[in-house]
């Protein structure tokens, strides 16, 4: 039996019964009306692909105005079924004037049960395929959804971010290329993600690409795709970044690690708005709404030879500057609330919170790793701490340089003997906890204390 589920509508009995007879043999659910008025309660009650509809119900009335009526009926009930109507000779043209409202094919009567079978696989072969793209539009939907949904947020108060605040809202709804500049653990990312959260591009993908993460040789197959066979092991056709943000935005985090050849490239992708992918002959068109990320000084390499200026003012036509953690003040105490959240349900810990010397010790630190950096510190506070109060000595936090320093004697492997040191004691000798809290294997520990012989 094929696929699909009829719905006959006649008031010919013999017409139902000869109709039923013939598409009973090859469909697995055949019913039958002889009364339109019971169209729209069938419907509400059964998941049918098809309905096929004569043109004239009522005694003596030839114009085939009815059958038009109902169809419509039918497809405001349910806007993706096919409707095939069953027409006389002298109602062609009418018919066929109903192919333009919403009909899928007619059939004259009397039928030629070949041409009838073959207009029904045919309608009824529409509606699986029409169900199969809104099902695969729905899925996208939701998946580009689940894509952008991000549960970090930019959180602060303080001058620097509220400027970053003002000027996200400002561009987002433009289609403006935006460049964001910061040093790492800033969140960069997070600005963009804003940006496109508060665009009209917000339904469709953000698509971020590292830029300083992509080799050389997969360059221009990583962002304009491929055709197979288009190299060894091309063993399909595979869009590109450009292509995967089409009608969304694409965000290229570390574009300053880009080496030189290859700026042309995407400078000569960026300016025509297409893309052709390795192999193929003819480009693909996109529509894309660009935001890059750095955290290196672009007019410094500009100068120096490393940075294409044409790339530069491409790219640059409204530049955000994340500050650093160390300039945000108190924003340092919010962040560490909202990770000290996340983290003590992530981990089944409900009631942490932080007392005010730790608080206090927090707001000193320099955070040369920025946001990320307190993150982490959070995190691993949350994962080894033994009382609901989280203390300063929960935080390991690496001591600013001139604490470190013993006049000109300071060096890097002076720096790591004495945070090793630190964590062990913070763990009370406990290798594995030590190295956790290091960010090293144990193994790694191991070789470093008999390195530095302690």
């Amino acid at each position: 039996m094929a696929a699909g589920k009829i719905l006959i509508v006649d008031d010919n009995k013999s017409v139902l019964t000869a109709l039923e007879i013939l598409l009973s043999a090859e469909y697995g659910l055949v019913r039958c009306l002889s009364s339109p008025n019971l169209i729209l309660n069938e419907l509400k009650n059964h998941d049918y692909n098809l309905v096929l509809l004569d043109m004239n119900f009522s005694a003596g009335v030839n114009s085939g105005n009815e059958g038009i009526y109902w169809m419509d009926r039918i497809r405001e009930a349910v806007p993706d079924i096919s409707v095939v109507l069953m027409t006389a000779y002298g109602d062609v043209d009418l018919a066929v004037k109903a192919l333009k409202t919403g009909a899928v094919d007619f059939v004259l009567k009397p039928w030629e049960n070949a041409r009838m079978l073959a207009t029904i696989r045919s309608a009824l072969q529409l509606n699986l395929t029409l169900r199969e793209v809104n099902r695969l539009k729905s899925n996208t939907g939701w998946l580009k959804e689940e894509l952008n949904r991000d549960q970090r947020f930019l959180i602060g108060t303080s001058p620097g971010m509220t400027k970053v605040m003002n000027m996200v809202k400002r561009v987002a709804g433009t289609a403006t290329n935006v460049l964001i500049t910061g040093e790492n653990g800033t969140g960069k990312e997070l600005v963009a993600r804003e940006i496109h959260r508060l665009s009209d591009r917000h339904r469709e993908a953000l698509v971020a690409v590292d830029m300083g993460a992509i080799s050389e040789t997969l360059f221009e197959s990583e962002l304009f795709g491929h055709v197979k066979g288009a190299f060894t092991d091309a063993r399909e056709n595979r869009p590109g970044k450009f292509e995967t943000a089409d009608k969304g935005t694409l965000f290229l985090d570390e574009i300053g690690n880009l080496s030189f050849h290859l700026q042309s490239k995407l400078l000569t992708a960026i300016q025509n708005r297409e893309v052709t992918r390795v192999g193929a002959n003819h480009p693909v068109p996109v529509d894309i709404r660009l935001i890059c990320a750095t955290n290196r000084d672009l007019r410094r390499m500009v100068a120096d030879g490393l940075f294409r200026e044409d790339l530069l003012y491409r790219i640059n036509t409204i530049q955000i500057e994340v500050p650093p953690l160390r300039e945000r003040g108190e924003d340092v105490t919010a962040l560490a609330e909202f990770f000290l959240k996340r983290f003590s349900s992530k981990y089944d810990k409900p009631g942490l919170r932080i007392n005010q010397p730790a608080r206090e010790k927090l707001l000193r630190y320099a955070w040369p790793g920025n946001v990320r950096e307190l993150q982490h510190a959070i995190e691993k506070a949350v994962i080894l701490c033994e009382s609901p109060v989280l203390k300063p000595d929960d935080f390991l936090l690496h001591p600013p340089l001139h604490t470190l320093s013993n006049g000109l004697n300071l060096n890097i492997e002076e720096m790591e003997k004495r945070l090793i040191v630190t964590a062990i004691e913070k763990s009370d000798n406990n290798m594995t906890v030590a190295a956790g809290l290091l960010g090293i294997t144990r193994q790694t520990l191991y070789n470093k204390l008999k390195k530095y012989g302690l």
